[in-house]
């Protein structure tokens, strides 16, 4: 319903984009497929895991944002870069040590949705930035429509019934899908269009610190030396990232 309603309202101002999907049709399926999986796993995985657990997998995207950026965008990396990288998977990976493990592995189908979304959230982001002569609002409309699509193929498979909702969750729907949604997809597809994709990864990084602050402070949830070890170097990540934007390219 979320992601129907943004693509309904966008639908409204952006339609005369449609016609850029036939440039790179094939590109375009890459943002919409992207961006359905990235967000329907991330969702789910939410639902079934460990908030934190969750998006510390999530959000070991920069990973796969660096191959494809080496691999599909020709992209060169600078040792600044690099550099940025390893601080911040190295703090991804504090938060997420689990000494019983002793090393992040999935350990449940939470972890395996989370870690597939980074890798669709990197894949959508890569696709976006392939598409430089497709304008922003094109790339929201086709994120839109996959998510859209996507879940209402998952839901005809799986025989969901509609559920009973009350009229504050329809208005809640409303506003998360009309705003809040729209305003997030379009902030991530224009700095993705504008950044190189290793870079953006890198400071998308800082939702994991955002989010470890919101839940300690809307859930009263405390957070362990390591967390805030962990957050601290996503932070000084996000500064190096800062500093190789101002940074001559090699």
């Amino acid at each position: 319903m979320v992601y129907s309603v943004a693509l309904s309202v966008g639908m409204l101002f952006y339609y005369k984009h449609l016609k850029e999907f036939s440039r790179l049709p094939h590109i375009v399926f890459l943002v919409a497929a992207g961006n359905a999986w990235c967000n329907v796993a991330f969702i789910l995985a939410i639902l079934e895991g460990n908030v934190m657990r969750v998006l510390l997998l999530f959000y070991l995207s920069p990973v796969w944002a660096t191959l494809l950026s080496r691999w599909w965008l020709g992209e060169r990396l600078t040792w600044l870069s690099w550099s940025t990288l390893v601080v911040a998977i190295v703090g991804a990976l504090i938060m997420l040590w689990d000494p019983a493990i002793g090393f992040p592995w999935p350990q449940s189908r939470a972890d395996v949705l989370a870690i597939t979304s980074g890798m669709a959230f990197a894949l959508g982001n890569a696709a976006v930035r392939k598409l430089q002569e497709t304008s922003v609002p094109a790339k929201n409309l086709a994120a839109w429509l996959g998510v859209t699509v996507l879940s209402a193929v998952l839901l005809l498979v799986q025989g969901a019934s509609v559920p009973q909702i009350s009229a504050g969750v329809v208005t809640g729907t409303l506003f998360i899908g009309g705003a809040l949604v729209m305003l997030m997809t379009f902030t991530v597809q224009y700095g993705v269009t504008h950044l190189p994709l290793h870079r953006s990864a890198i400071i998308l990084l800082f939702e994991l610190v955002a989010a470890a602050l919101s839940s300690h402070w809307l859930s009263h949830e405390r957070m362990s030396q390591e967390e805030w070890l962990g957050g601290l170097l996503i932070v000084l990540a996000g500064y190096l990232s800062a500093r190789s934007q101002m940074s001559p390219q090699s």
